[in-house]
């Protein structure tokens, strides 16, 4: 195999490739990253078993060829090289080792032969359908923060992506929670999701997913069966198992009955709980709301270091409540939220409250108090 290529092109496709290795591995093909040479374009494939990029990159292809080259070593060199320069990638006869060479520098990496590389063989998928990238980024958005870290309760980390029914309409769905709060997002149902299977897709998934549809002008094409997806973002294309379990049911814990109504605005509510917390212990974190007509006092209080109060003007005018939530959950729902101000609906001290984007009605976030 003899290449030649662009360094920012290969690094811009090694960057998305490299991100799915793992950087400790008990199978040694799977630190690598699979580069295969044909036609006027250069295919990079990494994998973890569970999740597999590629990527075609436009090369001068003098020799065509595959072999397979540590991922992290190989990112590392490249992104290292001067901006502008010419990359040659040449194996030798036998196969056993790659020259990168660039201008003056000259690197010979180990490979593995390309018989070893895993297939992730996706199957058949049985519905097909495309969405803007910024539609896909905005369901992933404003759910990613809420997925479970939870190892034992594995059908919880991921989002739980699916169509249902609103007032008529079909909608596509994406949902996560960590029994402590949840987050919803969804957008009209794009042709040929109809009937799809409800899935979750896995937390490394998503976030790989988050880097890649950054540009919003892209189309997304999705491809998904009961055990896979596949997204298809220009010329990366990211296959995927999904988690197999069921998503628990979770309409059952979005309040339906909540009556008091507190609208307040979000950069001074977020500014505020974050300089309270500031005194809180790490573990406990929780910050008490006060809520008042007229305004809300937030409240910390820890016995090791002290305490803390700020007040803020809200428009609230149902019984007076005290309530207590976790600083760090508030902060993440106030980060996703995009208008000016966050309304509350509230029920009592004990009861999940409802948290509304006042600027995005799609969205919807259900926060569990804590005791204070």
């Amino acid at each position: 195999m003899r290449v030649i290529l662009e360094r920012s092109n290969l690094l811009k496709s090694l960057n998305h490739v490299h991100r799915v290795v793992e950087r400790r591995n008990t199978i040694p093909i799977l630190s690598n990253v699979l580069l295969s040479a044909e036609g006027a374009s250069l295919e990079m494939k990494a994998t973890d078993l569970d999740l597999e990029v590629t990527e075609a990159t436009p090369a001068k292809v003098e020799r065509g060829g595959a072999t397979t080259v540590p991922a992290h070593l190989l990112y590392d060199i490249v992104r290292k090289l001067s901006d502008g320069a010419e990359v040659m990638l040449k194996t030798d006869e036998d196969g056993n080792a790659m020259t990168v060479t660039s201008g003056r520098s000259s690197f010979r990496l180990q490979c593995l032969p390309q018989s070893d590389f895993p297939e992730l063989s996706a199957g058949s998928f049985s519905h097909i359908f495309r969405l803007e990238s910024a539609a896909l980024k905005g369901l992933i958005d404003k759910t990613q923060f809420a997925i479970s870290t939870e190892e034992t309760r594995y059908y919880l980390n991921g989002i739980f992506l699916h169509t249902h029914e609103v007032g008529g309409k079909l909608k596509l769905r994406s949902v996560a929670t960590d029994g402590h709060r949840l987050a919803r997002a969804e957008i009209d149902a794009p042709a040929g999701s109809e009937g799809m299977p409800g899935i979750i897709i896995p937390r490394k998934t998503v976030s790989e997913l988050q880097k890649l549809v950054d540009d919003p002008d892209v189309a997304v094409t999705t491809e998904l069966s009961d055990t896979k997806i596949r997204f298809t973002i220009g010329s990366v294309v990211l296959t995927s198992k999904l988690i197999d379990g069921t998503f628990p049911d979770y309409q059952r814990v979005i309040p339906t009955g909540n009556d008091k109504k507190l609208v307040i605005d979000r950069q001074s509510f977020a500014a505020a709980v974050d300089r309270v917390s500031t005194i809180s212990s790490e573990r406990g974190r929780a910050v008490k709301l006060s809520i008042n007509e007229g305004q809300v006092t937030l409240a910390v209080n820890n016995p090791d270091s002290g305490s803390a109060t700020e007040e803020l003007a809200a428009d609230y005018s149902s019984d007076p409540i005290e309530i207590g939530f976790n600083a760090k959950y508030l902060l993440d729902v106030a980060a996703q939220l995009t208008g000016t101000e966050a309304k509350f609906m509230l029920a009592d001290a004990g009861s999940p409250t409802l948290i509304h984007d006042m600027a995005d009605e799609t969205a919807l976030y259900v926060l569990m108090p804590m005791r204070v």
